[in-house]
């Protein structure tokens, strides 16, 4: 069930909220137990038949975090460790099977040139964001930062509509207690207004924006795939719609989520920030689906050793992470290099600060021109990523760059 959909927005969303503050009055677990089996109905709309795939793995996943919660407790930090090793294993095995069983046998075979084969596996719907914020859920319980006694709060925590499908990436000490909050069983109107307002702009960037550039992108991309070279303009025009296509698509979904859930007077986290407004790609992840980055940051890169060891194993370790997170993100090798693309981006970046520092103690030109000429080579450096995001393989990825660096002229477009 989409958000825009008019199932969602006339029938499911209204009856659910309306339903979960009549059942508040009876008190907190009947409205926390509603939001719970009205999420589950949302998930299982698309296919009914994932829904047992997303019950077992709250179940393992409640069962290892109060394995983690007793190890913090008695200190038994070994034996945490081991049972947390066991729990993000269990997680990366269910992803790694749904969503790169197909994709590592199809590169198995175009390598080595067998002809192993394995049906075709229907990716579940969000397997990717409820198996993150699990995780980061099972990391928090071994450090006693969160703990859960119900299984209905944790349901709630994992499967709470506006959240589930597409985020934000959330933690469960961050969204709880908002839950347990008395003020989030009563109807208010300052949450009401501020949520369908939130709603309503998510709505027109999604169908108005999103949709309505998307029709300029489309056929570019398709013809790149086709095989069709493309002019200068033709590619820049593909290019630049698909960047704001997504923005706003995703953008728009975000603000969604965020409006839905503030009508029943939960806040979820701010996933973007004008991030095409970045002056450098750092400040660019620190504006673009902030929680992900958040997450990639704090449970992959810091893990990783961060910048504790020094400028190389810093940049490895920016590499690993972003090629992770391309992978993430799609089982394609196009989606591999465009995160291989943004970890280059970042390790230049942290590079050309280190040693501009020193070559240039002061200055060398008017702060609103470095801006704007920061703001322009990050801007373009993320479209020419787009480009390996949206392509349908490497070689519509090169036809995209070749038009776009002018190798097959500059002519206006028919329509111009």
């Amino acid at each position: 069930m989409l958000f825009n959909s008019y199932e969602f927005l006339f029938l499911f969303l209204p009856l659910t909220l309306a339903v979960y503050f009549a059942v508040a009055r009876r008190g907190q677990e009947p409205a926390l137990a509603w939001l719970v089996i009205a999420s589950l109905f949302f998930y299982g709309w698309w296919n009914p038949a994932y829904l047992p795939l997303l019950l077992l793995s709250m179940l393992v996943n409640f069962g290892f975090g109060k394995l983690l919660s007793q190890a913090h407790r008695q200190k038994k930090l070994r034996s945490g460790r081991i049972w947390l090793t066991v729990g993000i294993a269990i997680n990366l095995g269910l992803l790694a099977y749904y969503k790169y069983a197909n994709f590592t046998v199809n590169s198995i075979n175009a390598v080595a040139d067998t002809q192993f084969h394995l049906e075709t596996i229907v990716l579940p719907l969000a397997i990717s964001f409820f198996t993150f914020q699990q995780i980061a859920y099972l990391v928090d319980a071994l450090n006693g930062i969160t703990k859960e006694y119900r299984f209905t709060h944790y349901a709630l925590f994992v499967t709470f509509f506006p959240q589930l499908i597409a985020g934000p990436i959330v933690h469960h000490r961050d969204m709880l207690p908002q839950f347990m909050h008395g003020g989030a069983l009563t109807p208010r109107v300052q949450n009401i207004a501020i949520g369908l307002s939130i709603l309503a702009l998510g709505l027109f960037k999604k169908t108005v924006l999103a949709d309505g550039v998307a029709q300029y992108a489309t056929p570019v991309f398709s013809a790149a795939a086709a095989g069709e070279p493309l002019s200068f303009f033709v590619a820049w025009g593909g290019a630049l719609a698909y960047t704001f296509q997504l923005y706003f698509d995703f953008s728009g979904y975000s603000d969604m989520a965020l409006g839905a859930a503030r009508l029943f007077g939960i806040r979820l986290p701010v996933n973007f920030h004008s991030p095409y407004k970045a002056t450098n790609i750092v400040e660019f992840w620190r504006r673009w689906h902030m929680t992900l980055s958040t997450f990639l940051r704090d449970y992959l890169y810091v893990a990783l050793g961060g910048n504790r060891h020094g400028r190389l194993t810093r940049y490895r370790n920016l590499m690993l992470t972003m090629l992770l997170g391309g992978l993430w993100h799609g089982a394609g090798w196009t989606f591999v290099v465009w995160g291989g693309l943004h970890g280059l981006y970042l390790s230049l970046n942290h590079a050309w600060k280190h040693v501009s520092t020193r070559l240039f103690p002061r200055p060398i030109l008017p702060r609103p021109l470095a801006a704007a000429l920061g703001w322009a080579i990050t801007f373009v450096a993320v479209v020419v990523g787009w480009v390996f995001f949206r392509a349908a393989d490497f070689d519509a990825a090169r036809l995209m760059l070749e038009g776009m660096a002018g190798l097959n002229g500059v002519a206006l477009p028919n329509a111009l």
